[in-house]
């Protein structure tokens, strides 16, 4: 016995140094940033800005900027690597800098795209990428704002296949009828104290703008007095003075959301997909946002990409940005993001964060 539990504490001092050991050394190789890749950056403008912020302000982006090609300072240059104003010697730039991938991000491509110096680089197995791609491919998210639509027409993306759209169909059905089983013994003593607390219905029909602009009525439980819109309709707020004590709480926790797996039962909904939005503020977003109206080629969710990668909002700038998260959600519709998205919806409620 003696033996024994020398060897096991033995053991324990052994793994916990390893563990301790691998994540100085994790840390250390990304901040060092020991393997990130170079890449060269043709332009300093908005978009190539935007890009050097995510990749300098992101530890893990696995790329560093090696040098920017531009008749400008770029906006975002936190490590003051060189500017060049021209790409002529292109090629002996990636050789130098040991950089196999060059990223085209100028917001005006006319008579400024270096062709020849692209094209030798190309032909020496140096990828060349367009910076709105490259962008998507390290945020997961669409530039909105930069996009044009032959980008959109022309890019990998926007598949819909009527087996997956069949297996998405079953996985919605099949998650419904077992959410709204497992949640009655908590449904139940929610549905008794929104009643016991305020006058009024326990469950809210509101009208939302669902799949290709149809209207549907999504159903939630009442979080509100029931004269919360008298003055007319407007975002949720933080510390909102409309919500009720058992509202306060069952938004904090998502229960609000639950009796919405009817409408996904009924079709109108999916259980992942873009928030649904009221007809009065998808009027006015549809205006003032490019390519909002993008998101209702799609049924709207209970829970979305956008959901669970921007905090919540309630403005028309939180509106665009969260749609970049959910163009980036329609583009590339696969199972697998259904399920990351659910699994992180869970961790996102079990430790309450971006709810009002």
């Amino acid at each position: 016995m003696v033996i024994s539990t020398a060897v096991f504490w033995t053991s324990y001092w052994v793994i916990c140094g390893i563990l301790l050991g691998w994540r100085l050394l994790y840390y250390m190789i990304l901040k060092k940033r020991l393997f990130s890749r170079p890449i060269i950056m043709i332009g300093t403008g908005k978009i190539a800005s935007e890009i050097a912020r995510e990749i300098e302000g992101r530890a893990d982006s696995g790329y560093k900027i090696a040098s920017f090609i531009g008749n400008s300072l770029p906006h975002c240059n936190p490590n003051q690597v060189s500017v060049l104003p021209q790409a002529s010697h292109l090629l002996p730039l990636c050789y130098a800098h040991e950089a196999k991938r060059i990223i085209v991000a100028l917001d005006d491509r006319r008579g400024t795209m270096p062709i020849e110096q692209l094209l030798e680089c190309k032909l020496q197995g140096i990828v060349i990428e367009e910076g709105i791609t490259f962008y998507e491919s390290i945020t997961g998210k669409i530039l909105v704002e930069n996009v044009n639509p032959a980008w959109l027409i022309f890019s990998e993306g926007f598949q819909k296949s009527r087996i997956r759209y069949l297996v998405k169909r079953v996985l919605d059905i099949v998650l419904s009828v077992v959410g709204l089983t497992v949640s009655l013994p908590v449904t139940i003593p929610i549905a008794i104290l929104i009643k016991l607390e305020s006058p009024g219905p326990v469950f809210y029909l509101q009208e939302r703008v669902g799949e290709k602009g149809r209207v549907f009525k999504v159903i939630k439980f009442r979080s509100m007095r029931q004269d919360a819109e008298k003055n007319g309709a407007v975002w949720a707020r933080q510390n909102d003075s409309r919500v009720t004590r058992v509202g306060g709480f069952i938004r904090k926790v998502r229960i609000d959301e639950i009796p919405q797996m009817w409408n996904v039962l009924k079709g109108e909904m999916s259980f992942v997909g873009p928030r649904p939005e009221r007809p009065m503020f998808v009027e006015r977003l549809t205006e003032s946002i490019p390519y909002y109206s993008l998101r209702h080629s799609v049924k709207p969710g209970i829970t979305g990409w956008a959901q669970v990668c921007y905090p919540y909002g309630a403005s028309e700038e939180d509106a665009l940005r969260k749609l970049e998260y959910d163009l980036y959600y329609i583009k590339n519709l696969s199972i697998f993001i259904d399920l990351l998205v659910i699994f992180r919806t869970i961790k996102t409620v079990l430790f309450q964060k971006g709810s009002r």
